[in-house]
């Protein structure tokens, strides 16, 4: 997993899992906690996430909405977009560009 950017945007890539998600934890806090405004987390390049890197993303989210700023999640890979529909995340999650349910396949 790695993750670069500044304060403003961040880009994930690789796989944000049990492995991972104490980097990723420190990485995303440190950028909430240094910046203003929306902090934009760039999926795109996100092979995988398990429970455990979802629950790093719900936690940037919440101690992003306790500095007075909002994470909003970029170019989430279909199968995390199913995810996030089956759990109802991306009904509190910010999403660039939302998420088209209807147009999500089957599982």
């Amino acid at each position: 997993m790695y993750i670069r950017g500044d304060d403003a945007e961040l880009a994930v890539g690789g796989r944000l899992d049990v492995r991972s998600a104490a980097d990723a934890r420190t990485a995303l806090h440190s950028a909430v906690d240094d910046g203003v405004g929306d902090l934009v987390l760039d999926l795109s390049e996100l092979d995988s996430w398990d429970a455990t890197g979802l629950g790093v993303i719900m936690g940037a989210h919440r101690r992003a909405g306790r500095c007075g700023r909002r994470l909003v999640l970029r170019g989430v890979p279909p199968q995390m977009q199913r995810l996030l529909v089956a759990t109802r995340l991306h009904r509190i999650l910010a999403i660039e560009g939302g998420i088209g349910v209807e147009s999500l396949p089957r599982v």
